[in-house]
């Protein structure tokens, strides 16, 4: 993010700040981080490694005046990893000023926005660019900045998003997994000659009638998906440059709770100057509560997730089913278990997840992540993650 862009909004914070010094009221809170992954294969690169250590902070500070109806967030975070460079980085997730009206909300700044209904995959979750060197299951996102009206009516919440910079997606670097390091981030380049200074606009309508949750959203600009493009096609060494097209793409989500069970779907229409598509994600999630005559509730997950670009498809789900379990104790320490495992259609392929957690008294979590990757098809997406299988162990510590 450029200089400029880190000082207007810096300027923003403090100068509301020091308008309102007498009456502000002040909360400061975050995590220490220390993450270990171990990884069972040897790697698939020449300088990537079978362990890899890193450490994380992620401060949060609150500011609120005005008996609470204007408010300043400012959530950064840096982590320092033992080998990668690239993974070695901060950011700026929120700065922002929140002003609260009687039916209407605008926040101005840098914020986070999620999107989505659906467990395994967020199709419309557009406003965020995913911070990839976090994870590559893309819910890490980067900070954008936005100017957000959000107006409150009986009808509905509608959302007015302008969004006057883009945010170029990270990738790990040579040294990191798993990854692909083939792409050669410092060289991206754009449809539009504004490349990351393009004003990108969105708007959302959401609304809860009874049991049913519905939302619709148009979003126009510079989307968050890089397009991965050979530097030298003829060269099977080629580096892979990423390219940031202009799409229109109209999304809905809607979630119905019926009995003991969710039913979820996203789909979107995304048009572009290449080839225009549609793409949905749906499935169920039904709930067993009091397992195992205990307090333990147990979900049951069922997904599936299409592409009409089929195997042209970036997307490692273009024809993907998706089966999972969670299990929530509802103990004192919140222990959560989550199980996926995903099934390519097309390619043969699996990818199997366990994310797990618990706290240990008020100020202590610790999470352990699994990831299990079988492809034998070059063209599977995933395939050159086949070696990557790994354990994730972290520890926070919350202040």
């Amino acid at each position: 993010m450029t200089k400029k862009l880190l000082m207007s909004a810096a300027l923003l914070a403090g100068s509301s700040i020091f308008n309102v010094a007498a009456e502000t009221e002040f909360e400061f809170r975050g995590n220490v981080e220390l993450q270990g992954r171990l990884f069972t294969e040897d790697a698939l690169f020449p300088l990537q490694n079978d362990e890899q250590f890193s450490l994380a902070f992620a401060p949060e500070f609150y500011w609120s005046w005005n008996n609470g109806d204007d408010a300043i967030e400012f959530v950064p975070s840096y982590r320092l990893d033992q080998h990668d460079d690239e993974r070695t980085h901060g950011d700026i997730r929120e700065l922002a000023w929140i002003h609260v009206g009687d039916d209407w909300e605008t926040r101005i700044g840098i914020r986070r926005v999620f999107w989505g209904v659906t467990e395994f995959q967020h199709l419309v979750d557009v406003i965020n660019q995913s911070d990839s060197v976090e994870d590559i299951d893309n819910e890490d996102k980067l900070g954008q900045p936005m100017i957000n009206l959000s107006l409150v009516r009986d009808w509905g919440i509608i959302d007015f998003y302008v969004l006057p910079y883009f945010r170029e997606r990270t990738f790990a670097g040579p040294e990191g997994r798993p990854s692909i390091p083939i792409i050669d981030t410092d060289n991206a380049f754009y449809q539009s000659s504004d490349e990351e200074n393009h004003i990108d606009f969105a708007v959302r309508w959401a609304h809860s009638i009874d049991d049913y949750e519905l939302a619709v959203s148009v979003f126009d600009g510079t989307s968050r998906e890089p397009l991965l493009v050979p530097t030298n096609p003829i060269d099977p060494n080629t580096t892979l440059t990423p390219l940031y097209i202009q799409i229109t793409q109209v999304g809905i989500e809607l979630q119905a709770n019926i009995e003991d069970s969710l039913w979820k779907l996203e789909m979107i229409h995304n048009q572009n100057d290449i080839e225009d598509y549609w793409a949905l994600q749906g499935g169920i999630e039904y709930s067993q509560y009091g397992v195992f005559d205990s307090n333990a509730d147990l979900g049951w997950l069922v997904e599936y997730g299409w592409d009409e670009r089929g195997e042209d498809s970036p997307s490692n789900f273009q024809n993907d089913i998706f089966f999972g379990n969670r299990l929530a104790l509802n103990d004192v320490d919140s222990t959560e278990i989550l199980f996926g495992l995903s099934y390519d259609l097309d390619f043969d392929s699996t990818n199997v997840l366990l994310e797990a957690s618990r706290r240990f008294g008020n100020s202590v979590k610790v999470s352990l992540d699994m990831r299990l990757f079988e492809s034998d098809d070059f063209n599977d997406p995933i395939y050159l993650f086949r070696r990557d299988d790994h354990l994730q162990i972290t520890a926070q510590y919350f202040f």
